[in-house]
């Protein structure tokens, strides 16, 4: 299926004008205890997108009886953007770094989303990555391009960091995702000293373990918690809605970067996480992103903690 993939650097005249979610507008967490693990989700904000950017290719009136069924409203998608926080064994760790000044209007709130949880930047010990895209990577500057968190220690799958970082993917990656090329290696060119590498199951920290879902991203990375018996997935960008990818999981959504691989890694990781009813920390999944999947007729049910 082709897709046409307006991807979020475009500007989005609208972006300013869209109301945010009461969640963002409060910047409250949500919560999640595993043993000793203590985390929660920051919110950076949210995004708005055109429903093109991710529907484009799919039958129009199959889409919109998805999105109202799940109370999503007629027009630009919204979706919120929740930053993972987890404090264990003495490490304040962020997964991913939200969107920093300059992307949208309605995002780039995880520094006031940390002050309201009485977090600084520079208590932050570890940033890890679960991919590029602008509302995950460009959050580690601020707005005179320095590091954000100035001692914190930079993660990333080896797979996504050598495909970003290589100076040919601006001219050989899809026209309108070039300038996104861009600015993901000028700004892993400010933490590449900082920044160590991983592969797909290999313990990044003690509890944490990485977990290759590649399709949205070639190295997108998600990230398993566990303590004992109590786990959760921090899922990225691979499970990227609660609505269109729960209901259909094998329909193409224009914001991933190979379309057929990250159906197969949805329908992966949907069926793992109910079948093991392990828990989902989601990026853009609403109340926090933080809830369970459950099986329903032909797809899946995103079933939200709060």
């Amino acid at each position: 299926m082709t897709v046409n993939r307006r991807v979020f650097i475009a500007g989005l005249a609208a972006a300013g004008m869209a109301p945010a979610v009461s969640r963002a507008k409060s910047g409250m967490p949500g919560q999640l205890t595993l043993g000793e693990m203590q985390v929660m989700t920051l919110s950076d904000g949210h995004l708005t997108l055109p429903r093109s950017m991710l529907f484009a290719g799919l039958e129009p009136g199959a889409v919109d009886q998805i999105l109202q069924a799940r109370g999503v409203a007629a027009g630009a998608i919204h979706p919120p953007i929740n930053v993972t926080l987890l404090r264990h064994a003495g490490r304040v760790v962020l997964f991913d770094a939200g969107s920093g000044p300059g992307f949208q209007s309605t995002a780039g709130q995880l520094t006031a989303a940390l002050d309201t949880v009485g977090l600084a930047p520079d208590e932050v010990t570890h940033v890890v990555f679960t991919h590029c895209h602008p509302d995950h990577l460009w959050g580690v500057l601020d707005d005179f391009d320095d590091p954000l968190f100035p001692n914190a220690q930079y993660l990333m799958g080896e797979v996504e960091w050598e495909y970003w970082f290589d100076p040919n993917t601006a001219s050989t990656i899809s026209g309108d995702r070039a300038s996104m090329a861009v600015g993901a290696r000028r700004r892993l060119e400010a933490i590449e000293e900082r920044l160590s590498r991983f592969g797909d199951g290999q313990e990044i920290l003690p509890g944490v373990a990485a977990h290759a879902s590649y399709g949205h991203t070639p190295g997108h990375m998600s990230f398993e918690l566990r303590d004992g018996q109590k786990s959760a997935l921090i899922g990225g960008d691979a499970i990227g809605n609660h609505h269109v990818s729960f209901a259909q999981p094998g329909w193409a959504i224009g914001t991933d970067q190979d379309v057929d691989l990250a159906a197969k890694t949805r329908f992966r990781l949907l069926d793992m996480l109910a079948h093991d009813q392990m828990q989902l920390i989601g990026y853009h999944l609403p109340n926090g992103g933080i809830g369970r999947v459950e099986t329903a007729q032909n797809g899946y049910l995103f079933i939200p903690a709060n």
